[in-house]
């Protein structure tokens, strides 16, 4: 990060991960000016901003005849067809994701390429129990066994990232909360890339 800027080819997806609970959302709300309220994508120039929660508010109410895993499958697949549609206009993506398996990021790197896009991962990386009490103070509290599932992806994760290795990304980069709260503008340009190409802290 450098003068509390991150910078990014132009066209790029970027996906902004970490546990339930971390801070994604209230980061994506102070960089792009969001409510909390939208259904739909919101672009700022030539960036789009894709909420999984823009998702879910979408189908909400509507999907109430369906197991939920079946609710949770419409929702993931309307959020990666919202990112689809916007990096076939060009723009480029921050998308909020809070899945970080292995497979989740091999189909984020499959839908970049189908784009001919690059994908790159922020990651917010917050203590398990600060994660937790961020679900407490929102009022959505994750199983016990979702949470543990995600911490083990979280830990793989960052531990490969620290290690140099951002596969499948062209890139990775971990922020800690104190480092996002110093975060003040996403970038995308032809510039220069070092932060984009850079993994670890």
């Amino acid at each position: 990060m450098q003068g509390a800027r991150l910078r990014y080819p132009p066209g790029s997806l970027v996906v902004l991960t970490g546990l339930p609970g971390a801070g994604k959302t209230t980061l994506l709300r102070r960089l792009y000016g969001l409510r909390g309220t939208e259904s739909l994508p919101v672009t700022v120039g030539a960036v789009t901003v894709i909420d999984t929660f823009q998702a879910k508010r979408h189908w909400y109410g509507r999907l109430g005849w369906l197991p939920r895993p079946l609710r949770r499958g419409v929702i993931f697949v309307t959020h990666l067809s919202r990112i689809r549609a916007a990096l076939a206009r060009g723009h480029a993506v921050v998308a909020h994701n809070r899945g970080c398996g292995p497979y989740v990021l091999r189909g984020f790197a499959w839908l970049a390429r189908g784009q001919r896009a690059s994908l790159h991962l922020l990651l917010l990386d917050a203590p398990p129990e600060v994660a937790l009490a961020g679900q407490r103070a929102r009022g959505r509290v994750v199983a016990p066994a979702t949470f543990a599932r995600h911490r083990r992806n979280w830990d793989g994760l960052v531990g490969r990232v620290k290690g140099g290795d951002p596969a499948p990304a062209a890139g990775a980069y971990v922020v800690d909360r104190a480092g996002a709260d110093l975060l003040r503008e996403i970038v995308f340009d032809a510039g220069d890339l070092r932060d984009a190409q850079s993994t670890g802290r």
